[in-house]
């Protein structure tokens, strides 16, 4: 009786695991800084209005 196919599959699942605790909070990091310099970009560069008379005109 050979665990062979055991160990491998318990290994292979633990450094998935291992690989996704290493990967996650990285893509978190990179995904928040993201939105941080889209909020700053949007808030910096002032939204163009138009002429609140026009917009009513038929």
């Amino acid at each position: 009786m050979s665990y062979l196919p055991y160990l491998v599959g318990a290994y292979a699942v633990f450094a998935l695991v291992f690989l996704w605790d290493f990967l996650a909070p990285r893509l978190q990091l990179r995904r928040e800084l993201r939105a941080v310099r889209l909020r700053a970009r949007r808030e910096r560069t002032p939204a163009t209005r138009a002429d609140p008379a026009a917009e009513l005109k038929r």
